[in-house]
């Protein structure tokens, strides 16, 4: 299997920001949303740090953790991107 790229980690990176906001807004520790999503403390860590590929039923388990919905956690990259490197929008490019 190839590498990841940089969009690859920039998107890991973006989205480790966003559930790591939605936790804090929360006040939950790592700890108890590993405990509430029952996956390893290390794990939600590396999530946030955006060295983790999230696999989608993880990406369930956090939501439903966090009570939110899975698309919750893909809205607002951007705003969560400190380099600006991922830009999600609703529009798609027009292929020349």
């Amino acid at each position: 299997m190839p590498s990841a790229g940089p969009r690859q980690l920039a998107q890991r990176a973006a989205f480790g920001r966003r559930v790591r906001d939605i936790r804090l807004r929360q006040g939950l520790s790592q700890e108890d949303l590993a405990n509430l999503s029952e996956l390893d403390r290390s794990y939600v860590g590396g999530i946030e740090r955006g060295e983790r590929n999230v696999g989608l039923d993880n990406i369930y388990r956090l939501a439903e953790a966090l009570g939110t919905d899975p698309v919750t956690l893909f809205t607002h990259l951007d705003d969560a991107s400190d380099d600006g490197a991922i830009r999600i929008s609703t529009e798609r490019k027009k292929r020349a």
